[in-house]
C-alpha cells in the first residue's frame, strides 16, 4: 500500500434544481495527473460526515484515490453538516434526483467545479461507494453513468420499494405524507408522497434490482451477516442478479447494518467490523481501479 498525506477541501455546486451538493474531497499529496476519483454517497437519513465516514475517505485517499464524499441535496443536512436543519429538503427527496446529484458531481468533476487543488481527475474511470440506500443509488449510478468503472456497496438496499411499509402506504394515501423519526435524535421529519411515486413510475431506471443486472463492471457487495436494517436477502439478490464476470459478495461475519460504527465517533480506532470493511473496500479500489 502506497500511504500519502491528504488535504480535505470542502465547498459546494449546484444541483439540476439549483440546491447545494455540499462535498468533501479528500486529495492525496503531492497531487496528481489523472488520479481516479471514487464518489462516495451516505444512506437514508445520513450525511457524508456521519461517525466514521469521514476517517474512512481519508484512509482511502491516503492510498491514493481522491474520494468525493457528498450531502445529497435533499438529505435534510444543511450547514451544521451533521443535523437534519432542512427537514422540507428532506421530504421531498427522490432517488430520482439522488442519481442526478450524482451524475452532477461527475459533470462537475469534468468541468473542474470541484476544488482539487492541483491534482487532475481521470473521469473515465470513477469509483463508486454507497451505504444502505447509498448502496442502492450507487448501483443504479453504476448503470446510468458510463464513467463509473467499478462499485463497492456496503449493507446496499437492493429493492429500496420494500422499505415503504403498510402504515407509510396508508399515510401516503390519506394525507399525502408520512412520519419518519430519526431514531438516534427523536426528531420527527416527514416525507411526501412524491417519494413512492417516483419509485412506481420509475422503477425500471431507478430500482437497484433493475439495473444490477446491466452492470459488467467489477462489482463487490459488502454485508453484514447481522444486519439489523437490511436482510441478507438484498445482497444476495444484487449479486445473483450481476452479470460481471468480476463480482464478489463479502459477508462479515457478527457485523450490523453499520459495521460496529455509530455517530458521534470520537474513538482513535474503527470497530474491528468497520476496519475490515475499510480494508477490503482499499483492496478492491486497489484491484479494480488502478
Amino acid at each position: 500500500m502506497i500511504t500519502k498525506s491528504v488535504k480535505k477541501l470542502s465547498g459546494s455546486i449546484p444541483s439540476s434544481e439549483n440546491l447545494p451538493i455540499r462535498y468533501d474531497a479528500y486529495v492525496p499529496h503531492p497531487a496528481q495527473e489523472m488520479i481516479r476519483p471514487v464518489i462516495f454517497l451516505h444512506g437514508f437519513k445520513g450525511f457524508k460526515d456521519w461517525g466514521p465516514f469521514p476517517d474512512a475517505c481519508y484512509d482511502i485517499a491516503s492510498e491514493g484515490f481522491l474520494v468525493i464524499a457528498i450531502n445529497l441535496s435533499h438529505n435534510g443536512v444543511g450547514e451544521s453538516l451533521t443535523d437534519f436543519d432542512q427537514p422540507d429538503l428532506f421530504r421531498t427527496q427522490t432517488i430520482s434526483q439522488d442519481v442526478n446529484d450524482v451524475g452532477r458531481v461527475i459533470e462537475a468533476l469534468r468541468e473542474s467545479e470541484i476544488d482539487l487543488g492541483d491534482s487532475m481527475p481521470d473521469v473515465e474511470n470513477i469509483g463508486i461507494i454507497g451505504h444502505s440506500r447509498g448502496g442502492h443509488t450507487a448501483v443504479v449510478c453504476a448503470a446510468e453513468y458510463s464513467e463509473i468503472s467499478t462499485l463497492i456497496t456496503w449493507s446496499a438496499v437492493s429493492d429500496y420499494q420494500k422499505f415503504f411499509s403498510e402504515k407509510m402506504i396508508k399515510d401516503w394515501a390519506d394525507k399525502g405524507v408520512t412520519e419518519i423519526v430519526n431514531s438516534r435524535t427523536g426528531q420527527v421529519l416527514h416525507l411526501d408522497k412524491s417519494a413512492l411515486d417516483d419509485v412506481v413510475e420509475n422503477a425500471g431506471r431507478i430500482l437497484a434490482k433493475n439495473r444490477v443486472s446491466q452492470l459488467q463492471i467489477p462489482c463487490c457487495f459488502i454485508h453484514g451477516s447481522n444486519d439489523e436494517a437490511v436482510p441478507l436477502s438484498h445482497v444476495n439478490e444484487l449479486y445473483r442478479l450481476c452479470p460481471s464476470p468480476e463480482k464478489d459478495k463479502l459477508v462479515i461475519q457478527g457485523a450490523g447494518h453499520t459495521f460496529g460504527a455509530s455517530h458521534p465517533f470520537d474513538d482513535h480506532a474503527f470497530p474491528l467490523h468497520f476496519e475490515r470493511l475499510v480494508s477490503e473496500t482499499i483492496n478492491w479500489l486497489e484491484t479494480y481501479l488502478k
